[in-house]
């Protein structure tokens, strides 16, 4: 995210949270699940602007050299995001960011973003204000454990001082049969389904300790994070920020080859998360808007499924 951090002023820790992927410092004990570690950390860059459309990575050394990990690791990762279609890799050129978060927007506040709009700068200016309320339906808590932990140093530095953050998320039941992700020709196999699991209990759990530790330290007097579970499959991810703005955006099924942690590659249907274009509304004191309509009728629905639906996680 170098763009955005020199706008705000302000650089991470890199010493005291990095290398790190999940909130987990790197190194090659992990086993298969390194690369897919690595690859996860590449992604939230790639998301959060760091590694913009049409830059290139760092190369496979420094990568191997920052994360702490074998060249070997690192090249399983980036095959698997050529895979999933964010990169596109050539012998001797490197590899190239060829796909990011993608928002779509007409409110004015859009015009004073920069013109390839990630998610991160509606939540950084979500947490600029006194009393941050946050509300998100998701497949994963991926996407959002890499902005509340960027926004949870720019407490720590002083950049923003929130006194009150309510966090409410809707994930889907663990015990539900999803339809994706999964292997194409093999309902049965349960692995694509048991790594999803892995992947939202790990960010989960790192988004839970970035909101506990800035309480425990005193840097925000109140923090409320609420998780439930919902029977529902998510065809849509939805965040809704401070009652005022929601951004929306449907995931897309796709087919994908997907190596795993034993080297195997299988035929996956998966569904884009990261990548999938966003929709911004804004309510704008027009209560018959389209964008106050929106906003209004997605609060409702989130408030249905969180009060009648849904069981503590």
């Amino acid at each position: 995210m170098a763009e955005e951090l020199r706008v705000i002023g302000f650089q991470v820790d890199r010493k005291r949270y990095g290398p790190q992927v999940d909130g987990q410092q790197l190194s090659e004990g992990g086993g298969g699940r390194e690369f897919q570690r690595v690859a996860d950390h590449v992604r939230g860059r790639i998301a959060d602007g760091t590694y913009p459309l049409r830059s290139f990575l760092p190369s496979q050394r420094d990568l191997a050299e920052e994360l702490g990990v074998s060249r070997d690791t690192v090249q399983r990762a980036l095959r698997e995001l050529v895979n999933e279609g964010w990169i596109e890799s050539r012998q001797g050129s490197g590899s190239r960011v060829i796909k990011t978060q993608r928002i779509q927007s007409s409110a004015a506040k859009a015009t004073r973003l920069p013109r390839e709009v990630t998610l991160a700068p509606f939540i950084s200016e979500a947490f600029e204000q006194p009393e941050v309320t946050l509300d998100v339906y998701t497949l994963t808590s991926e996407s959002l454990d890499a902005h509340i932990r960027l926004q949870a140093e720019r407490i720590r530095g002083r950049y923003i001082s929130p006194q009150r953050i309510t966090l409410r998320m809707l994930l889907p039941d663990p015990a539900l049969e999803l339809p994706y992700p999964r292997v194409k020709d093999d309902r049965n196999d349960l692995r694509l389904r048991q790594r999803l699991r892995t992947i939202t209990d790990s960010h989960t759990a790192s988004l839970q300790g970035a909101l506990k530790d800035l309480q425990t330290e005193g840097l925000v007097p109140s923090v409320d994070l609420r998780i439930r579970h919902t029977p529902l499959t998510p065809t849509f991810k939805v965040y809704l920020l401070n009652d005022a703005e929601a951004l929306h955006g449907m995931y897309e099924v796709i087919e994908r080859p997907t190596e795993l942690e034993a080297g195997e590659v299988i035929t996956a249907l998966d569904v884009l998360g990261l990548g999938a274009t966003l929709t911004h509304h804004v309510k704008d004191g027009d209560e018959t808007s389209l964008g106050s309509v929106f906003v209004d009728s997605m609060r409702q629905w989130f408030d249905s499924v969180w009060n009648l639906l849904s069981t503590d996680a």
